[in-house]
Parts: C-alpha cells; sequence; structure tokens
C-alpha cells in the first residue's frame, strides 16, 4: 500500500522547523562536513543515545511500565515494529540497532528534532516512531516536522541539491550522494527528486513479488517529484507497476540494476515526452529515476537504451 505523506508542511511551519536545525547545525559547526556529523550534531543538542539497545518487546514493555503514572496514556499509540524512542526527561534517545547504520542517522536525527522543537518537548514525555502508527492529528504533524528537521540536518540544508545539480542526472547519483552525506539510498533518492532543479521523478517501489498468473509487480510505496516535473506532468498516482504498466520493462527483475530504458510519458497539456528511466534494487526496496530528455537538452532526442546523457550546464 502507497504511505502516507509523511513530510508536507505549510510555509511557516517548514521555515519554524528548518531554523531550529539550521542553528543545531551552527552550534555543531558540522556545515561542510561529509558525512554529516551525526554525534557532534547530538552532543551540541545535549541529548545521548541510550549506550544499549531496549528493542525486543520485553524490554520495551519494561522501560513503559518503569515509568509509570500516566505514561501510556501521554505517548501516541502505536502498532508495528518501533524504530526509535525520545525520553525528554532523561534527554535520551533510543535507537534499534539492529537497522543499518544510515537508517540510524535519520532516526537520530528524527528524534533529536522532537528534542530541538520546543513544542514536542513540552507535550510528550516520549515519543515512539513506527511503521504504522494509530495518533492524533497533532502527533501526525509532530512526526512531519522531525522528519524535516532530519532532513534539514543530514542534507545540511541546500548543499546535498547543490552537489546533485552539478553531477550527472542518472540513478548512481543519489546512490553516490547517499554515502557523502551518511544517508541511506532511499532517503538520498528522494531528497534528489524533490530538490533537484530539472524535472525528474523518483519511484520507491516495496519489494518486487510473482504473482501467480500475473507476473513479478511491485507497490508503489513513494513518489517523489521535482517541482519542475510537477508543474510539467502533474503529481503521478500510480500505486502498483505491473508488466503491462509503462515502467513495468524498468523493474529490475533477477538483477540489481535496470539500464535506462527509452519510454514516452505525457504532460498536462497533452504532449508527449520521450523519457529516460533506470532502476536499483536495494533489498529493501526498488528506486526507479525517470527524467524527460528534454530536461537534459534544449530539444527532445530519442535515446537508444544504454545511452548515458550527460547533464548540460
Amino acid at each position: 500500500m502507497t504511505k502516507a505523506d509523511d513530510s508536507t508542511l505549510n510555509a511557516d511551519d517548514l521555515r519554524a522547523v528548518e531554523e531550529r536545525a539550521r542553528k543545531l547545525l551552527d552550534r555543531a559547526d558540522a556545515w561542510g562536513t561529509l558525512p554529516t556529523p551525526i554525534e557532534d550534531i547530538l552532543a551540541s543538542a545535549q541529548i545521548q543515545v541510550a549506550p544499549t539497545s531496549l528493542f525486543d518487546p520485553a524490554h520495551i514493555l519494561a522501560y513503559i511500565r518503569s515509568k509509570g503514572g500516566d505514561f501510556a496514556h501521554r505517548i501516541k499509540s502505536a502498532v508495528s515494529k518501533v524504530f526509535g524512542l525520545y525520553d525528554a526527561g532523561e534527554r535520551v534517545i533510543h535507537i534499534d540497532d539492529t537497522v543499518v547504520e544510515s537508517k540510524q542517522n535519520f532516526l537520530k536525527l528524527h528524534e533529536t528534532g522532537h528534542h530541538e522543537l520546543p513544542t514536542h518537548r513540552k507535550l510528550f514525555r516520549l515519543f515512539q516512531e513506527c511503521e504504522k502508527t494509530l495518533a492524533p492529528e497533532i502527533a501526525d504533524q509532530f512526526e512531519r516536522e522531525a522528519n524535516n528537521f532530519a532532513r534539514f540536518a543530514l542534507f545540511q540544508g541546500d548543499a546535498y541539491a547543490r552537489r546533485a545539480a552539478d553531477c550527472v542526472l542518472e540513478i548512481k547519483t543519489p546512490m553516490k550522494l547517499a554515502g557523502k552525506f551518511g544517508a541511506s539510498i532511499y532517503a538520498s533518492a528522494r531528497e534528489f527528486a524533490r530538490t533537484h532543479h530539472r524535472a525528474c521523478v523518483v519511484y520507491v517501489l516495496e519489494p518486487i513479488r510473482h504473482v501467480r498468473g500475473n507476473g513479478a509487480q511491485a507497490v508503489v510505496r513513494r513518489i517523489e517529484a521535482s517541482p519542475t516535473f510537477l508543474r510539467r506532468f502533474g503529481r503521478p498516482a500510480d500505486t502498483l507497476i505491473t508488466p503491462d504498466h509503462f515502467l513495468g520493462p524498468v523493474l529490475p527483475i533477477g538483477r540489481k540494476m535496470t539500464r535506462p530504458v527509452t519510454l514516452s510519458i505525457t504532460d498536462l497539456d497533452g504532449t508527449d515526452h520521450e523519457c529516460v528511466a533506470e532502476a536499483f534494487d536495494t533489498k529493501h526496496n526498488v528506486i526507479i529515476l525517470l527524467y524527460p530528455v528534454h530536461a537534459l537538452t534544449t530539444t527532445t532526442i530519442i535515446l537508444p537504451s544504454g545511452h548515458k546523457q550527460r547533464c548540460t550546464n
């Protein structure tokens, strides 16, 4: 199932969140240091990561019981797997150390966002991050704010976007930038699309599965598009990629990557555009990057499959 939007904020709220993140990066003297120095940022926030993980059901229940009082009524209700916990009273965050380090980096900054944003710290003694949550509207707002705080800190404001603009418009670029900033490929690919100055869109798919009688297919987890893409083509609403879907030939079935594939999409004015799409299988998700050819050159060129096109300055 396609995931609900987890990051949209109104302009005023976004500015306030980014200003808090900016001030923390200033205190940590983190600007320009790559990978983003997570431990320096946490130290500047005067918050610690718990030395031992409590991330199994028994430890989580014991931790919650130890808080006593009306604790259960003061946290967001949650089901499914918990990845991070923020304890405002003890200025400690708990991170699931079984997830990959790059994901832990984002989680640490997300929890730090709860700590650095005054309203969060005031209203909640503990936050829980989950794959699925049952939460009131205010908790959803807090999650969006913490996600944007983590994005801004991890990608150091527009530093990621500026580097991406100087790189080849291809799927290997967000993969390489992920390592430079200490981000996951998933987070990097989303940031690449949403901040790129050229028209492009990233589809994040759940792992490919084979359905008897229907062949390979993948559920769309999220779609991130650049502002230019949204203006020209609108926001895609695809929920499932099957062999008959226009992106079907791009699915990396039985391999890690799909070489560039030429295809066509129609813009909001009804004009067809030749595009290039390529994919990478991270094992956790399939990332597809699609970009119109005219975003790279002033004239539309139909590229043969496998051709590498570079950004123009």
